[in-house]
C-alpha cells in the first residue's frame, strides 16, 4: 500500500482553503436571506450572487483535489506552484468577480468593470489544471 505524504506547502494551502469554507457557509446563509426577499436585489444581482456562491463552493472543492494530485505527480518548482495555486486563486477571483461586479444599490442590471476578475480567475484555473494535467501525464 502506498501512502501519500503532503508537502508542507500543500498542507498550508489546504489548511487555508479549508478555512475559506466558513466564508462560503456564511454566503449560503446570506443566499437564504436573498431568496426570502430580505435583501433587496435586482434579478441580475441575484443571479450573480448565486453564481459567485456556487463557483466558490465548487472551486474550493476542486482546489483540494488538485493539491493532492499535485503532490501525487511530484510537481515541484514553478509547475508545482501553478498546479497548486491555480484553482484556489480561481475560486477567489471568479466568485469575488461575480460579487464585486454586481455590487451596489439601485437598478443594477449589468456587471460593472470588475467583471474582469471573473476572466482573470478563469485564466488562473486554466493554467493550473493544464499544468497539473500535463504533470500527471509526465509523472
Amino acid at each position: 500500500m502506498h501512502t501519500l505524504t503532503l508537502l508542507p506547502e500543500t498542507r498550508y494551502i489546504a489548511g487555508a482553503v479549508l478555512l475559506t469554507i466558513v466564508g462560503i457557509e456564511f454566503g449560503g446563509w446570506f443566499m437564504t436571506r436573498i431568496v426570502r426577499g430580505a435583501v433587496p436585489m435586482t434579478d441580475f444581482q441575484k443571479a450573480f450572487a448565486r453564481a459567485g456562491h456556487a463557483h466558490a463552493g465548487v472551486l474550493v472543492t476542486l482546489s483540494l483535489v488538485t493539491l493532492v494530485l499535485s503532490d501525487a505527480a511530484g510537481l515541484t518548482g514553478v509547475p508545482g506552484w501553478l498546479a497548486r495555486l491555480g484553482a484556489p486563486v480561481a475560486a477567489a477571483l471568479i466568485s469575488g468577480g461575480f460579487f464585486a461586479s454586481s455590487a451596489g444599490r439601485g437598478e443594477i442590471t449589468r456587471p460593472n468593470k470588475l467583471i474582469w476578475l471573473v476572466w482573470l480567475g478563469a485564466l488562473s484555473l486554466a493554467i493550473g489544471v493544464v499544468t497539473l494535467g500535463i504533470g500527471l501525464f509526465t509523472a
